[in-house]
């Protein structure tokens, strides 16, 4: 589908029914920039102003497609290219649609896990719940862009999913070491007297209270602490 050589076709259409760009712009309902782009080739009419657009110039939707008048000799010919070229054209726009939806929701997903850690207390189980939220919209997102057969789509969303997951949980490793916060992606927590425990997936975090100031320990994984473990860790 030649799109410059269709422009051409519209302005000279156009012009032979002595219409401004702004007058067909008007009679179709879109603005003059639309019309002035599909006579510069830039773009095409949408498929739904195919017929109104020809029935104002007076040309067929297959003269529309071939940029050109036809004669009766090559019109049955040019009606069977254009219903191909017609169908492709769909295609790639539907295509070009789905990729911006694509990485409109990654983008969107990364926001929820991302705002998500900053918003809610590491206190609050709420936070983790929104992040981990937020990465499945952004693996929705990513198998949807990408294209390749189904087990190595499977083997990279699996791969995708571990990396963005442990971004998230370095982060709040990080983030209870420098800021002596409690850790937001926890397993479990236990208190007991002055003493806290969260129980994570790759370490224990220790929160103990002295003289009304709180004292975050991060330490190696050490199984199921009892409650005298507990209480004689923060003596």
């Amino acid at each position: 589908m030649d799109q410059e050589k269709i422009g051409k076709f519209i302005s000279a259409c156009r012009k032979e029914k002595k219409l401004t760009q702004s007058e067909l712009s008007e009679r179709l309902g879109v603005t003059d920039r639309s019309v002035s782009n599909w006579e510069t080739g830039k773009n095409m009419p949408d498929l739904s102003l195919f017929k109104p657009l020809c029935e104002i110039l007076d040309i067929t939707i297959n003269e529309l497609l071939s940029g050109e008048r036809l004669s009766e000799e090559i019109y049955r010919e040019k009606f069977e290219e254009n219903i191909v070229n017609t169908i492709h054209y769909s295609a790639k726009k539907i295509a070009k649609y789905d990729h911006l939806i694509s990485l409109l929701t990654i983008i969107f997903g990364l926001f929820i896990a991302l705002s998500a850690i900053m918003i809610f207390p590491s206190e609050s189980s709420w936070g983790s719940i929104y992040s981990s939220f937020g990465i499945v919209i952004f693996m929705f997102g990513i198998s949807r862009i990408i294209n390749v057969k189904s087990w190595r789509k499977i083997i990279l969303l699996i791969a995708v999913f571990i990396i963005s997951m442990g971004i998230l949980l370095f982060t709040d490793y990080i983030n209870v070491l420098n800021n002596d916060e409690a850790p937001m992606f926890r397993l479990t927590t236990t208190t007991t007297g002055n003493v806290i425990y969260y129980d994570t997936l790759f370490y224990d975090v220790y929160r103990c209270n002295f003289d009304e100031k709180d004292e975050y320990w991060a330490i190696e994984k050490n199984g199921n602490p009892t409650i005298e473990d507990l209480i004689n860790y923060c003596k």
